[in-house]
Protein backbone atom coordinates (compact mmCIF):
# COMPACT_ATOMS: atom_id res chain seq x y z
CA UNK A 1 0.00 0.00 0.00
CA UNK A 2 2.88 2.34 0.76
CA UNK A 3 4.29 1.83 -2.74
CA UNK A 4 0.91 2.71 -4.30
CA UNK A 5 0.82 5.95 -2.31
CA UNK A 6 4.34 6.92 -3.39
CA UNK A 7 3.61 6.15 -7.06
CA UNK A 8 0.41 8.15 -6.83
CA UNK A 9 2.26 11.11 -5.31
CA UNK A 10 4.72 11.09 -8.21
CA UNK A 11 1.90 10.84 -10.77
CA UNK A 12 -0.07 13.64 -9.11
CA UNK A 13 3.01 15.84 -8.87
CA UNK A 14 3.60 15.43 -12.59
CA UNK A 15 -0.04 16.11 -13.49
CA UNK A 16 -0.31 19.10 -11.19
CA UNK A 17 2.94 20.64 -12.38
CA UNK A 18 1.41 20.96 -15.83
CA UNK A 19 -1.90 22.35 -14.53
CA UNK A 20 -0.70 24.80 -11.89
CA UNK A 21 0.27 28.44 -12.40
CA UNK A 22 3.95 29.43 -12.36
CA UNK A 23 5.31 29.47 -8.81
CA UNK A 24 2.60 27.25 -7.31
CA UNK A 25 3.62 24.17 -5.38
CA UNK A 26 3.38 21.04 -7.51
CA UNK A 27 4.21 18.58 -4.74
CA UNK A 28 1.09 17.29 -3.02
CA UNK A 29 1.37 16.06 0.55
CA UNK A 30 -0.31 12.77 1.42
CA UNK A 31 -2.07 13.22 4.76
CA UNK A 32 -4.15 10.04 5.09
CA UNK A 33 -5.06 6.66 3.63
CA UNK A 34 -8.48 5.04 3.95
CA UNK A 35 -8.61 1.54 2.48
CA UNK A 36 -8.25 2.12 -1.29
CA UNK A 37 -8.32 5.94 -1.18
CA UNK A 38 -5.59 8.48 -0.41
CA UNK A 39 -6.00 12.06 0.80
CA UNK A 40 -3.67 14.81 -0.41
CA UNK A 41 -3.34 18.55 0.14
CA UNK A 42 -1.55 20.95 -2.16
CA UNK A 43 -0.82 24.65 -1.65
CA UNK A 44 -1.60 26.64 -4.80
CA UNK A 45 -0.70 30.30 -4.43
CA UNK A 46 -2.99 31.67 -1.72
CA UNK A 47 -5.32 28.68 -1.92
CA UNK A 48 -5.19 25.05 -0.92
CA UNK A 49 -6.58 22.06 -2.81
CA UNK A 50 -7.59 18.98 -0.83
CA UNK A 51 -8.50 15.80 -2.62
CA UNK A 52 -9.32 12.14 -2.27
CA UNK A 53 -7.83 9.99 -5.01
CA UNK A 54 -7.68 6.34 -6.05
CA UNK A 55 -6.17 4.23 -8.79
CA UNK A 56 -7.90 1.42 -10.69
CA UNK A 57 -7.95 -2.14 -9.37
CA UNK A 58 -8.29 -3.44 -12.93
CA UNK A 59 -7.32 -2.00 -16.33
CA UNK A 60 -8.56 -3.35 -19.66
CA UNK A 61 -7.30 -4.19 -22.15
CA UNK A 62 -4.24 -5.57 -20.39
CA UNK A 63 -2.29 -5.49 -23.66
CA UNK A 64 -1.95 -1.68 -23.79
CA UNK A 65 -0.02 0.88 -21.75
CA UNK A 66 -2.49 2.94 -19.74
CA UNK A 67 -0.03 5.27 -18.03
CA UNK A 68 -1.09 6.84 -14.73
CA UNK A 69 -4.86 6.58 -14.32
CA UNK A 70 -6.86 7.82 -11.36
CA UNK A 71 -10.13 9.29 -10.13
CA UNK A 72 -9.93 12.34 -7.91
CA UNK A 73 -12.50 14.33 -5.92
CA UNK A 74 -11.12 17.80 -5.16
CA UNK A 75 -12.15 20.69 -2.92
CA UNK A 76 -10.61 24.16 -2.63
CA UNK A 77 -10.16 25.91 0.72
CA UNK A 78 -11.31 29.16 -0.92
CA UNK A 79 -14.63 27.53 -1.78
CA UNK A 80 -13.96 27.77 -5.53
CA UNK A 81 -15.16 24.15 -5.76
CA UNK A 82 -16.31 21.49 -3.35
CA UNK A 83 -16.12 17.73 -3.96
CA UNK A 84 -15.49 18.09 -7.69
CA UNK A 85 -14.89 14.64 -9.25
CA UNK A 86 -12.61 14.10 -12.23
CA UNK A 87 -10.83 11.32 -14.10
CA UNK A 88 -7.25 11.46 -15.33
CA UNK A 89 -5.96 9.05 -17.96
CA UNK A 90 -2.36 8.40 -18.86
CA UNK A 91 -3.17 9.18 -22.50
CA UNK A 92 -5.15 11.75 -24.53
CA UNK A 93 -8.89 11.04 -24.62
CA UNK A 94 -10.96 10.99 -27.78
CA UNK A 95 -13.74 13.58 -27.72
CA UNK A 96 -16.41 11.05 -28.69
CA UNK A 97 -17.71 8.87 -27.19
CA UNK A 98 -17.57 10.61 -23.82
CA UNK A 99 -15.85 8.78 -20.97
CA UNK A 100 -18.51 7.25 -18.73
CA UNK A 101 -18.65 6.35 -15.04
CA UNK A 102 -21.01 3.63 -13.82
CA UNK A 103 -21.94 2.87 -10.23
CA UNK A 104 -24.60 0.18 -10.05
CA UNK A 105 -27.22 1.10 -12.64
CA UNK A 106 -26.40 4.84 -12.52
CA UNK A 107 -24.29 6.44 -15.27
CA UNK A 108 -22.50 9.76 -15.73
CA UNK A 109 -21.03 11.00 -18.99
CA UNK A 110 -17.84 13.02 -18.58
CA UNK A 111 -16.67 15.67 -20.98
CA UNK A 112 -13.10 14.98 -22.08
CA UNK A 113 -10.38 17.63 -22.07
CA UNK A 114 -6.94 16.38 -23.06
CA UNK A 115 -6.30 13.44 -20.77
CA UNK A 116 -8.94 14.42 -18.20
CA UNK A 117 -12.68 13.88 -17.89
CA UNK A 118 -15.08 16.07 -15.91
CA UNK A 119 -18.73 15.98 -14.90
CA UNK A 120 -20.37 18.90 -16.66
CA UNK A 121 -23.06 20.02 -14.18
CA UNK A 122 -22.58 20.65 -10.44
CA UNK A 123 -25.84 18.85 -9.56
CA UNK A 124 -24.51 15.78 -11.39
CA UNK A 125 -21.21 16.11 -9.48
CA UNK A 126 -23.16 15.97 -6.21
CA UNK A 127 -25.18 12.98 -7.43
CA UNK A 128 -21.99 11.15 -8.46
CA UNK A 129 -20.25 11.82 -5.14
CA UNK A 130 -23.34 10.64 -3.22
CA UNK A 131 -23.37 7.41 -5.28
CA UNK A 132 -19.64 6.96 -4.64
CA UNK A 133 -20.27 7.22 -0.89
CA UNK A 134 -23.01 4.54 -1.11
CA UNK A 135 -21.27 2.20 -3.55
CA UNK A 136 -18.57 -0.43 -3.32
CA UNK A 137 -17.14 -0.25 -6.82
CA UNK A 138 -17.15 2.02 -9.84
CA UNK A 139 -16.52 1.30 -13.53
CA UNK A 140 -15.15 3.83 -15.98
CA UNK A 141 -14.94 3.44 -19.74
CA UNK A 142 -13.01 5.75 -22.06
CA UNK A 143 -11.67 5.89 -25.61
CA UNK A 144 -8.09 6.91 -26.31
CA UNK A 145 -7.33 9.43 -29.04
CA UNK A 146 -5.94 6.48 -31.02
CA UNK A 147 -9.28 4.66 -30.80
CA UNK A 148 -8.48 2.11 -28.09
CA UNK A 149 -11.49 1.36 -25.86
CA UNK A 150 -10.42 1.18 -22.21
CA UNK A 151 -12.24 0.06 -19.08
CA UNK A 152 -11.27 0.57 -15.44
CA UNK A 153 -12.59 -0.79 -12.17
CA UNK A 154 -12.15 1.34 -9.05
CA UNK A 155 -12.82 0.34 -5.45
CA UNK A 156 -14.97 2.72 -3.44
CA UNK A 157 -13.88 1.21 -0.11
CA UNK A 158 -12.72 4.10 2.07
CA UNK A 159 -14.07 6.86 -0.17
CA UNK A 160 -16.46 8.33 2.45
CA UNK A 161 -13.73 8.64 5.09
CA UNK A 162 -11.30 10.05 2.50
CA UNK A 163 -13.82 12.65 1.30
CA UNK A 164 -14.60 13.66 4.88
CA UNK A 165 -10.89 14.02 5.68
CA UNK A 166 -10.22 16.05 2.52
CA UNK A 167 -13.15 18.33 3.36
CA UNK A 168 -11.86 18.81 6.91
CA UNK A 169 -8.35 19.62 5.63
CA UNK A 170 -9.73 22.41 3.43
CA UNK A 171 -11.78 24.20 6.09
Amino acid sequence: MRRAGRSLTIALSTALSVALPQGASATPEQIATYRDWFVYVNEVGDDKICYAVTTPKEKEPSSVRHGDVYVMVASWASGAASEQPSFMAGYPLRESPDPQIRIGSDRWDLFPSGNEGFVEASDEERRLVAAMRRGTDMRLSAMSERGTATEYSFSLLGVSAALDRASKACR
